[in-house]
């Protein structure tokens, strides 16, 4: 075997792991599972390990994809059992597989949030949200790699919908995950940038599927 992948969630406590430090606890539980990754070549070697999509801090995910390559074959249905075992609680290897395409064809993201609204009518704000988001644009000031600028982040968003709840309001949301990416952050900073009349007061998302560019399960 070559390249291989892990399909694993991250919840919980483990949503405040940064990136940086759920690269180096993966490069350990590996090691403490018996598994060897295979190193690059070169002046500065490293350990062949990526993830697809890094996932900012107190986001959760029940999709995250990595691939790696170990010095040796392994059993793939005992792996993601071995490596659970010794990560830290939160972070669960639902499968490990042999890749079937490449990472640039992964085009969406299904994603679930919760806006909690502390002194709002959640139903008024689902109506609201709803009729926002129906615009044909959506245009904020972020941050981009030459600097602040502006971005329509409308076109990046496949589908979304919103529910009610008591003090919240549920919304479920299809992103482009790349070219271009869209954070599920920037439909909140998009209300409180826009309409801070219905912003929410907290937000938190969720990543539950991946899929390529025709809405098929990416794996």
């Amino acid at each position: 075997m070559d390249k291989l992948r892990l399909r694993f969630e991250k919840t919980g406590r483990a949503i405040y792991i940064s990136h940086l430090d759920l690269m180096h606890t993966m490069q350990r539980a590996f090691s403490r599972a018996g598994y060897a990754l295979r190193y690059s070549e070169g002046f500065n070697p490293h350990p062949q390990i990526s993830i697809a999509l890094p996932l900012s801090v107190g986001a959760a995910s029940r999709c995250e994809i990595m691939d790696f390559k170990l010095k040796e074959d392994p059993d793939l249905k005992e792996l993601p059992e071995r490596l659970t075992a010794v990560l830290p609680e939160g972070i669960r290897v639902l499968e490990a597989y042999e890749p079937e395409r490449k990472v640039a064809l992964l085009k969406w993201l299904a994603v679930e949030g919760v806006l909690e609204y502390d002194a709002r009518d959640a139903r008024e704000m689902a109506e609201a949200l709803t009729a926002f988001y129906s615009a044909d644009s959506v245009v904020i000031t972020r941050k981009t790699k030459r600097g602040m600028g502006e971005t329509d982040i409308r076109p990046g968003i496949r589908e979304i919908g919103f529910e009610a709840g008591e003090r919240e309001v549920l919304v479920r949301v299809v992103l482009s995950a790349q070219e271009p990416t869209i954070n599920p952050e920037l439909l909140a900073e998009a209300l409180r940038q826009l309409r801070p009349e219905i912003a929410p007061d907290f937000a938190k998302f969720t990543r539950v599927e991946t899929y390529d560019a025709e809405m098929k399960v990416y794996r």
